[in-house]
């Protein structure tokens, strides 16, 4: 099913520029066995990135610059550089060390290895950027701060703490500061950047960010840990943010691609969550004014999302092939053996106003079981962007009474009423692709409600082999449907509407056509309680959605309401 859907309506998009990211375990990507939560900045770094930036992280745990030379890591970066690629160049922490496989001199060998690093980039097309190390969080004099990299302590009398940060890098900072300015590389002042975090978050404050993990806490250090050197996911987040935003400084060619999400969700632990609901119950309740925004990094979140009403003007943003998945079905069991229902079947609720969603797939893979919804929206003002909807029967639920939604270059998919609700809801430049013989669309608009269901310029289309599908039929007697300047594939009955076997919904009906083209477009030939407009002025999507205080989100996108006065 979600191959088919591919087929109807792509998001694909290509990579166009990537970013090797070279370093110690301040940078590199963690384990994620028993919840463990340590992360470099460069692991969730990609985070920060539009899709045409991608991020491949090298950094490895306790590599100095003249280590990761020697074990053959570099040489296998340099095999994956193409022109116009970058490499983010960060060592210091483990060049410090006594360790002679991987102590450098400041001025001498880490100088030399920064600038080899730095040449050989260049010569595969690549840019350089130089990076000096992140601080540790030193509060006071610690003769065992270099070393303690290396231990991770668990007790907490090993350290006796001032108020004071103190420096514990020394003339290893100037080291890739001088190689910037000596070979015209850009540089980014981590160290600079991340002291000044520290201090502002106070002695207290800042173990926040770094993995300080009390006993019995975490299965992935039992005893707990004092660490003042590794970030936690929320340190590796907060230090990538600040050290983006001074990368689109240092490197303009690259501030396009930057972005900032309230939270990220990503299975491979890039994100602040693992699970979109996390990151919605992360939401303020009743945050106005402001959106909050998240990010789903690519793959299959197999869960039931639930968007509850005080979890407003929330933004949810796919990455290409970001997919919530749900197996409900109407008579599926639930906890108390009883059927799910319709209703219970969602993989996905939305009830908050103002939500926003953008290249996000919904599916429910039930298959044919009969009821099976993706997407159960009953909130007002909810624009859909670029999403897909998969399912069967009862895919796209506008269950919302008085509710408005804008679906724009959606793909929508099924086979029988798999549109179907109370809702207002305009379908522009949207693929709406049956996969089985039935009926597109099922309202249930209530009388006198002005509007239904209106779908402007968009095409509707149908998997190979299916030959009879209608394009409406009344789930309530007052139902609402209107097709403008579409394209209808020639799977589309003759007659176009179907009555659900009661000939008193012909004379309640409000069903109509303006302009429609293709194989199953012929007018001459529609049921006679089927209506051709003599103009759509009436059902622009502007109208339709208008309602008491003006939305439109054809003019403002998804920005906040702004109630006229």
């Amino acid at each position: 099913m979600l191959f088919l859907c591919v087929i109807c309506f792509s998001f694909t998009q290509d990579h166009t520029v990537t970013i090797h990211t070279i370093g110690d375990s301040t940078m590199a990507n963690k384990s994620l066995k028993a919840g463990n939560p340590e992360r470099g900045w460069g692991h969730v770094l990609g985070g920060f990135f539009s899709e045409e930036v991608r991020v491949e992280n090298h950094a490895l745990n306790g590599r100095s610059s003249k280590s990761f030379i020697d074990e053959g890591h570099w040489t296998k970066v340099l095999g994956k550089i193409r022109p116009g690629d970058y490499v983010f160049i960060q060592f210091g922490h483990n060049d410090e060390k006594a360790d002679e496989k991987r102590h450098t001199e400041p001025g001498a060998s880490f100088d030399e290895n920064l600038r080899r690093f730095v040449r050989e980039t260049r010569e595969r097309g690549g840019t350089p950027v130089l990076f000096n190390s992140i601080v540790r969080r030193n509060f006071g004099a610690n003769p065992d701060a270099i070393a303690a990299d290396d231990i991770r302590s668990s007790k907490s009398e090993a350290v006796v703490e001032g108020d004071t940060l103190v420096d514990t890098h020394g003339k290893y900072l100037d080291s890739p500061k001088n190689v910037a300015e000596e070979m015209d590389v850009p540089f980014v002042d981590m160290n600079g950047l991340t002291a000044e975090l520290v201090e502002s978050m106070g002695v207290e404050g800042s173990k926040k960010l770094f993995m300080w993990i009390p006993e019995g806490v975490c299965p992935a250090c039992p005893k707990g840990r004092q660490d003042n050197t590794h970030l936690n996911v929320y340190g590796a987040r907060k230090v990538a943010s600040l050290a983006v935003d001074a990368i689109a400084e240092a490197v303009p060619a690259l501030k396009p691609y930057v972005r900032h999400y309230d939270f990220v969700v990503a299975k491979d632990g890039s994100g602040d969550f693992f699970t979109v609901q996390e990151a919605i119950n992360a939401v303020p309740d009743f945050r106005k004014g402001k959106r909050t925004t998240i990010l789903v990094r690519k793959g299959e979140y197999k869960e039931r999302v639930i968007v509850p009403e005080c979890k407003i003007n929330v933004s949810l943003i796919g990455e290409e092939g970001a997919t919530l998945t749900g197996d409900g079905y109407a008579s599926k069991p639930n906890a108390f053996g009883e059927p799910m229902s319709t209703s219970g079947s969602a993989t996905c609720y939305i009830y908050a106003p103002d939500f926003y969603a953008e290249n996000i797939t919904f599916a429910n893979t039930a298959g044919l079981v009969g009821q099976a919804v993706a997407c159960f929206v009953s909130a007002d003002r909810v624009f859909f962007k670029g999403c897909r909807f998969l399912g069967h029967q009862d895919t796209l639920y506008t269950y919302g009474k008085g509710c408005r939604q804008y679906y724009e270059s959606c793909c929508i998919e099924g086979t029988v009423d798999f549109i179907f609700g109370w809702s207002t809801a305009v379908f522009k430049d949207c693929v709406i692709r049956s996969i089985g013989n039935g009926y597109i669309t099922a309202p249930s608009t209530d009388k006198g409600e002005k509007y239904g269901y209106v779908f402007w310029n968009c095409r509707i289309e149908a998997a190979e082999g299916v030959e009879s599908v209608y394009l409406s039929r009344p789930w309530r007697p007052y139902a609402q449907a209107v097709f403008i300047g579409c394209e209808l594939g020639a799977h589309i009955a003759p007659e176009g509407w179907n009555n659900w076997g009661k000939a008193a919904n012909e004379k309640t009906v409000f069903y109509a056509e303006y302009k429609n083209t293709g194989a199953g477009a012929n007018a001459e030939k529609r049921a006679p309680y089927g209506k051709q407009l003599a103009s759509p002025e009436n059902y622009t999507p502007e109208k339709v959605l208008a309602g008491n205080d003006g939305w439109n989100p054809l003019e403002n996108g998804n920005a906040l309401l702004k109630i006229k006065r």
